[in-house]
């Protein structure tokens, strides 16, 4: 879809092209040779901000490495398009000017290879939001498909204390109930679920509960609500079924507590791949369907026009759309 096609779509109003916005989480294929330039997608349909994943649990120090100078070379080298995400600034002179802020986030705490000191590291290099496990237990803590949930451990306390040093905020999303709510109480600053649904609306086991929403939102944190059809419903990437899904978090804490973190893969088949490649990081609850679908970037006027008819303010809008992770950046980059 053109830039000019997204912009007769539903939601695409000058209210909306005035909003910043922000999306918490996506994944490009993790391969150094990945065509970045996707991304573009996400300007063309009016987002200011996107954190992309750079690695997760079955990667190590090398491989992320890799991949992660592979995609900041490609944002730093077309600046015509591009703006490292550094600061909140950043973004907002990328929405200014017409560009895409870019930032990396890391699903799993294995790229650090056992030292807190890589933090600090990858924050440098661009990353600024990283979850402490991948479903499955890991050195931090348990994951949300874990038999026994063993909470977060001294080393993922001291990666929680050392994330708050740096800079890095600090993402709950795949992680257990109890891993979840013991980062909550450690942390010093703003916890995310950075791509998370709501339970109580769909019972599946990467979903999470409402008293996990409520923990987060009480360190000053946000839900970005993902969008991905099997954690949404039965499959079900429909603009009414996330919207169920803000709707059911806002009921719980309130517009200034939620965003979007769609989750979106730009390869499909990749995904497959994934599952196929690491069982044991997805039961089979994803094997569920055929082909797991995604809410596409093209989306988000939609997302837009469905809270405007829903009834929320402008300012509730333009807070969902993006404004509430610009505030958790704004309190915790450095």
């Amino acid at each position: 879809m053109s830039q000019d096609q997204v912009k007769t779509q539903p939601g695409f109003t000058a209210e909306y092209a005035r909003a910043l916005v922000w999306e918490q989480h996506c994944c490009l294929p993790l391969d150094p040779d990945t065509r970045v330039d996707e991304l573009w997608r996400y300007a063309e349909a009016g987002a200011s901000f996107v954190s992309v994943n750079v690695g997760y649990a079955p990667h190590d120090i090398t491989d992320t490495i890799r991949v992660l100078s592979a995609f900041r070379r490609h944002v730093l080298t077309n600046p015509d398009r591009y703006v490292m995400a550094d600061s909140a600034d950043d973004v907002r002179r990328a929405k200014a000017s017409g560009r895409l802020a870019v930032a990396f986030d890391l699903e799993d705490t294995r790229p650090l290879g056992g030292r807190i000191e890589t933090v600090q590291t990858y924050y440098d290099l661009g990353v600024r939001t990283m979850l402490l496990t991948y479903n499955q237990q890991n050195e931090a803590g348990s994951g949300c498909h874990d038999a026994v949930d063993g909470g977060l451990t001294g080393f993922g306390r001291d990666v929680v204390a050392e994330m708050n040093r740096v800079g890095m905020v600090v993402d709950v999303t795949h992680c257990s109930y109890r891993t979840s709510m013991d980062v909550f109480a450690a942390s010093k600053a703003p916890v995310v679920l950075s791509h998370s649904s709501a339970r109580a609306l769909h019972d599946h086991e990467r979903n999470v509960w409402d008293d996990q929403i409520k923990a987060c939102a009480a360190t000053g944190g946000v839900i970005g609500i993902n969008g991905v059809g099997i954690f949404l419903g039965d499959n079900d990437t429909s603009t009414e079924a996330i919207a169920r899904h803000i709707d059911h978090a806002v009921d719980l804490v309130g517009w200034e507590h939620v965003g979007l973190g769609l989750d979106y893969c730009f390869e499909a088949d990749d995904v497959n791949d994934e599952l196929t490649r690491n069982p044991e990081l997805f039961p089979p609850s994803y094997d569920k369907w055929d082909r797991i679908d995604f809410i596409e970037p093209e989306r988000l006027p939609a997302i837009a026009a469905a809270l405007s008819d829903r009834g929320y303010s402008g300012e509730a809008t333009r807070g969902i759309l993006g404004e509430n992770f610009l505030r958790v950046a704004e309190d915790v980059w450095r």
